[in-house]
């Protein structure tokens, strides 16, 4: 895919530092890898454009994330349903992205991201999820896979679902992983049929995953070393940052 190629050579450094960053970010918390390099990289190309490129490095980057931690009776033994779910909506989104990609999904994505700087806010407020979890389980898996489909960020969802649930932070981090790889598996799959995801998207962005796995690597050297609240805190403003500059973005698109 000669535009894909293209766009990696006149934007090769930037891409580089927002995937070893992205990455990094991901091994050190356990989440943000398309969170995080998504939007940015939808900053200089389109959204979809954008989710081609990080397919192959998103899932390595979620295999690599579940395998860490073991015990994984205790986390996809149980919630594996989720991920099913979240299959099922990834597919809906990415064939909504596919058929209607005049919709503002930059717009959407700064939403996206403002809900996910305000779920700790949300914690506590949500008892029915505690009451009927099976329910919200399909219901939350939906939700996840059509923003993982769409705007490629399906965090938001799934944090608030295991927030309420208080399940332990290594479950969440292996339940999240394999709810984005089961999202990225079927977004895959739809693309493909599309006609959009091809051998050759996978051979041009295979080096990206390699160097993704790197940042990972570095991350989770440190996951158990710094205060993590803190780098928590310091994503949050980079979020903020990044859904402010996707308003401004589209804003202006709609006054050209």
């Amino acid at each position: 895919m000669v535009g894909i190629e293209l766009l990696l050579s006149d934007h090769l450094l930037l891409m580089i530092l927002i995937l070893g960053c992205a990455s990094f970010v991901h091994g050190l918390l356990g989440i943000g890898f398309p969170l995080l390099a998504t939007p940015l990289i939808a900053l200089f190309t389109d959204v979809r454009t954008a989710m081609l490129l990080l397919l192959v490095p998103t899932m390595t980057i979620n295999i690599a994330s579940m395998i860490r931690g073991g015990r994984w009776g205790e986390s996809i033994g149980h919630y594996w349903p989720l991920a099913v779910f979240v299959a099922l909506g990834s597919i809906a989104g990415t064939y909504l992205l596919v058929l209607a990609p005049q919709i503002p999904y930059k717009l959407l994505m700064a939403a996206v991201l403002l809900v996910y700087l305000n779920v700790h806010r949300m914690g506590g407020r949500l008892p029915w999820i505690n009451r009927w979890p099976r329910v919200f389980m399909v219901l939350f898996g939906l939700l996840a896979g059509l923003l993982a489909g769409t705007v490629n960020a399906a965090i938001p969802a799934l944090i608030i679902y295991a927030l309420e649930l208080q399940l332990p932070a290594n479950a969440m981090i292996q339940v999240f992983n394999l709810c984005f790889l089961s999202g990225k598996l079927s977004q895959a799959a739809a693309f493909s049929t599309a006609g959009f995801f091809t051998f050759e998207v996978i051979r041009v962005t295979l080096p990206l995953a390699l160097l993704a796995l790197i940042g990972l690597s570095g991350g989770m050297v440190l996951r158990n070393r710094i205060d993590t609240h803190t780098y928590r805190r310091w994503l949050r403003y980079v979020l903020l940052i990044i859904a402010i500059l996707l308003i401004v973005q589209y804003g202006l698109g709609r006054l050209a």
